[in-house]
């Protein structure tokens, strides 16, 4: 018997997805495995809440993907399930200013976008408060990403509005739970002695997840994204290898996708090695991609600049820039600290010691990956 050569292919109808939304990045899951304590630590901090009171304020710290906002997510849908209780999710990459923040929060309350312009922040500050207040109602604000306030120096000015509410509008009750993937930042320490009086968070930190936590979880993503048979153990294995080796499972969780998507090219109904190793070469670049999304206007057109001077020397990358933009120089070095503590430029001093010593920018990615990422 002659073997039909399209056995075992897909037609152009079928696919190897159950349901492709399993592997997107903001994919809430079911199951929330390996977590357990920090689901804990958070609930403490944030029961009172539900009795009316103000909860505890956390600081969530972490690796990028270790679970942080996925944590949150679970735990202030719960809570949105009680009378009297509001939650608002603040992404600090997208709202990075005080008033952007209260912005979200006026949103997140009434439901609809506050004016584009024309109302200050103290009267943006007072609505939110006299609705809190009206509805008896206990706020709890998520920062996410909270490390973006700071690089714009809007932190601590965001933090004592919050957590100061009810001293200029009695009877607001709000708590704040400040998330951060920047291990380099002392958050604490980094913010105002007035805000880190009154702040005192509970402290919850999510570690890298091991080996087997990742094929853990990696393996419930896979039962409810693909169809039986697609992915096999050893497939999973190199998936996971591929996901400890960044310390991030959305690396992981994007390379299944990817790798499910090469295997359509193909035709085929199972996931091999070489879809893997293909598709790593662009889940590789999560963070650089979520980084650069992140990023104004400014701020990208000087990681261009830093394509074509990369190496150079600070005042030389200033020089380009400069034509670029016709920013100047203050700015300029607030864009490159920023950069530096994103991880997508890297800073170091010539070997000469003493005065005159200057600074060398190089990008800390592949100049070509960078470019293809930027919008």
């Amino acid at each position: 018997m002659v073997e039909d050569p399209e056995e075992g292919m897909l037609s152009w109808d079928e696919s190897v997805f159950r349901d492709e939304r399993v592997f997107e990045i903001d994919y809430l899951p079911e199951t929330f495995e390996h977590r357990e304590t920090q689901l804990q630590s958070l609930q403490y901090a944030l029961r009172p809440a539900v009795r009316g009171s103000r909860p505890l304020n956390a600081l969530v710290q972490g690796p990028p993907g270790t679970g942080k906002t996925t944590a949150v997510q679970k735990l202030f849908g719960e809570l949105s399930g009680h009378a009297g209780v509001r939650t608002v999710h603040v992404n600090c990459q997208v709202d990075s200013t005080r008033y952007a923040v209260f912005s979200r929060l006026f949103e997140g309350i009434f439901e609809y976008e506050p004016p584009s312009s024309g109302v200050s922040f103290k009267k943006l500050f007072g609505q939110v408060a006299d609705r809190l207040v009206e509805a008896d109602e206990v706020l709890v604000v998520a920062l996410d990403d909270v490390n973006y306030l700071f690089y714009e120096n809007e932190a601590s000015d965001t933090l004592y509005s919050l957590l100061r509410a009810h001293e200029a509008h009695p009877g607001t009750r709000i708590g704040v739970v400040v998330v951060s993937s920047d291990l380099a930042l002392d958050t604490i320490e980094e913010l105002d002695s007035r805000v880190r009086s009154v702040f005192r968070p509970e402290e919850v930190y999510f570690p890298v997840y091991d080996a087997g936590e990742i094929v853990d979880i990696l393996t419930e993503r896979i039962d409810r994204g693909f169809h039986d048979g697609v992915v096999s153990t050893t497939v999973l294995d190199r998936v996971a290898e591929f996901t400890a080796e960044s310390g991030d499972l959305r690396v992981g969780i994007d390379l299944l996708r990817r790798a499910g998507l090469n295997a359509e090219m193909r035709a085929s109904r199972t996931v091999e090695i070489e879809d893997v190793e293909e598709a790593y070469e662009q889940s590789k670049y999560v963070h650089l991609s979520r980084s650069l999304r992140g990023l104004a206007e400014s701020e990208a057109a000087l990681v261009r600049v830093l394509v074509d001077h990369d190496g150079e020397q600070a005042g030389e990358v200033y020089e380009a820039f400069a034509e670029e933009t016709d920013l100047g120089y203050t700015r300029y070095s607030e864009i490159v600290n920023k950069l530096d503590q994103l991880g997508i430029v890297e800073t170091s001093y010539d070997g000469m010691e003493g005065r005159g010593r200057s600074r060398q920018l190089s990008l800390a990615y592949d100049s070509a990956a960078v470019l293809d990422r930027l919008e």
